[in-house]
């Protein structure tokens, strides 16, 4: 691969082309992305951030791997969105355990007027905290979408699942359309996306491979790009839905990696079913991002301590948020352009305003 190749951001990809890298030798293919991946990322970084759920079930879609889906019995109780105190302690127990981005989900199929209040000031008080910011919500309005914008949420999760054209056997309550103009929305807002798919759920490798394609294709990629292995919740229509093939998964991350260079390739749900081995493929193929914590919604994610043994193994650090950096300079920098003012006005006096 020649270095214009591995630095080209491209739009037009075609299925051919992904089902092509998608078939190559596993050596090759694994090469390929980690030539792509060092030209991008210190391959020896992964991005780590938290996923709290801030409203728990009863959802009206129907999406056929969501224990979430009040359309299905999985034993999952219902729950109130949360009271803001108890998110932001939660940020702040996520960020002493190294996480520098927090995402907060909730089971609606879009929030409502009511709840707009309080999910804007989480943002501002996680904000507040130095995390990056994330929700998921459901479908947003453009007004909606401006207004997370202006609270200074960072990125908005809004996945296509799959292909459009397999998507109607997954979910019938919304469009693949209504999910391209949420995507739409958030990019006119300023805010960044975060785009991906579930692998494992009875779709074709060309449905893979245009999954891929729709996400590569969109006018900006994705910055972050959740890649989730299907997890099987007895109760719902995927229950009994075929195991993925381990290289399967990997694959999907390396051509991933390939076709969006720039962006960060997380292992989000089912990495609790992945062994040390598999994570460590899906390292080396580009996958730099994970979420850190015991659950990952309403499924189980890898205790966290297991996470750092790991990251120890492999000689992986947490990647650091330089924005954190640099808003830390800007405050100093700040607090003392303050104080040099403070002591100008103890020097100094206004001789007209004497009396």
């Amino acid at each position: 691969m020649s270095a214009s190749l591995k630095s080209e951001i491209r739009h037009d990809w075609t299925a051919e082309e992904v089902r092509h890298l998608l078939e190559l030798p596993f050596n090759d293919l694994l090469f390929q992305a980690q030539a792509v991946h060092r030209a991008h990322f210190n391959p020896n970084e992964v991005q780590v951030s938290t996923l709290l759920s801030i409203k728990t079930g009863a959802c009206p879609e129907d999406c056929k791997y969501c224990p979430q889906s009040g359309h299905y019995n999985t034993g999952l109780e219902k729950e109130k969105l949360l009271e803001i105190e108890k998110v932001v302690g939660e940020a702040r127990q996520a960020r002493e355990s190294g996480a520098t981005r927090f995402c907060m989900g909730a089971a609606w199929r879009n929030p409502n007027a009511k709840n707009m209040p309080y999910v804007l000031e989480m943002v501002k008080q996680v904000k507040d905290l130095g995390l990056e910011t994330c929700m998921t919500l459901g479908m947003l309005t453009a007004d909606q979408a401006e207004a997370l914008a202006g609270a200074g949420l960072d990125y908005y999760n809004h996945n296509l699942d799959t292909s459009e054209n397999f998507y109607g056997q997954i979910i019938t309550t919304r469009t693949y359309a209504d999910r391209l103009e949420t995507l739409q929305n958030v990019r006119d807002a300023g805010m960044k996306v975060c785009c991906g798919g579930i692998l494992g759920m009875g779709e074709s490798e060309l449905d893979r491979a245009e999954l891929l394609c729709q996400l590569a294709n969109l006018p900006e990629h994705p910055e972050s790009i959740p890649i989730n292995m299907l997890v099987r919740v007895e109760g719902t229509p995927l229950e009994n839905e075929e195991e993925l093939e381990p290289f399967e998964f990997i694959r999907m991350i390396a051509v991933a990696r390939i076709m969006m260079p720039r962006s960060h390739v997380r292992l989000s749900a089912g990495r609790e079913n992945m062994n040390e081995q598999m994570q460590a493929l899906c390292f080396f193929a580009g996958a730099n991002s994970i979420f850190y914590g015991e659950k990952l919604l309403t499924t189980p994610n890898p205790e966290t301590n297991r996470d750092m043994r790991l990251f120890a193994k492999l000689g992986i650090r947490p990647e650091q948020r330089q924005q954190c950096q640099d808003e830390d300079l800007q405050e100093q920098a700040l607090l003392q352009a303050v104080e040099v003012k403070r002591r100008e006005a103890e020097m100094f006096y206004d001789a007209a305003d004497e009396r």
